[in-house]
């Protein structure tokens, strides 16, 4: 098994971590790794918000609901968390990429799919992936997305994705959905046709 195979089979929804601080240079690395994810026309229309303020976390903590998910039987997760980091992602840079003479002919309004989503979640996928790398762990969870522009002066034209909590893992409840089991390989892969 390669070290990335490793990697990616290491990696899960992390929800309880110890209290010790994050290396600003690690919480640097992995960033770095994150916004190296493909970019349609090299738009790079992501951003991330780091928050290590533990009043800022827990004002995050309560945008996503955590008094509720303390209230049906779960431990504290997100403020506890020593790090937030929100990936954004911004529409209008993929306009203004598109509008550019060497794209001439495309336009963000022919796509299929908005790619600036599609870019978004490879690099958040990349940041999960980079803590793990670094020995952390990470977990990600939704959020009002009004709540989080609010609490971190995201401008209206970005929108978050939610939050990604990141830490030095600490003992916890895993997850009831594990006991689903991953789906076999021939269930999810289609060969010539579906």
């Amino acid at each position: 098994m390669t070290a990335f195979s490793r990697l990616v089979r290491a990696r899960r929804m992390v929800r309880a971590y110890r209290p010790e601080p994050v290396d600003p240079a690690v919480i640097d690395r992995m960033l770095d790794i994150a916004r190296r994810g493909p970019s349609a026309g090299f738009s790079q229309g992501e951003s991330f918000v780091v928050v290590t303020d533990p009043e800022v976390r827990s004002e995050i903590a309560r945008a996503c609901g955590e008094p509720a998910y303390v209230a049906r039987g779960f431990t504290l997760w997100i403020s506890t968390a020593p790090v937030h980091v929100v990936p954004c992602t911004r529409r209008a840079d993929y306009e203004d990429r598109y509008a550019e003479p060497d794209k001439a002919g495309s336009s963000v309004e022919s796509w299929p799919v908005p790619f600036w989503w599609v870019d978004a979640g490879a690099a958040l996928m990349l940041l999960l992936l980079a803590a793990v790398d670094e020995g952390l762990a990470a977990g990600f969870l939704r959020a009002d997305p009004g709540r989080l522009r609010a609490a971190l002066s995201i401008p209206p034209d970005v929108a978050p994705l939610g939050v990604v909590t990141i830490g030095h893992p600490a003992p916890d409840r895993r997850s009831g959905s594990l006991a689903r089991g991953r789906k076999p390989l021939e269930e999810v892969v289609h060969r010539d046709r579906w």
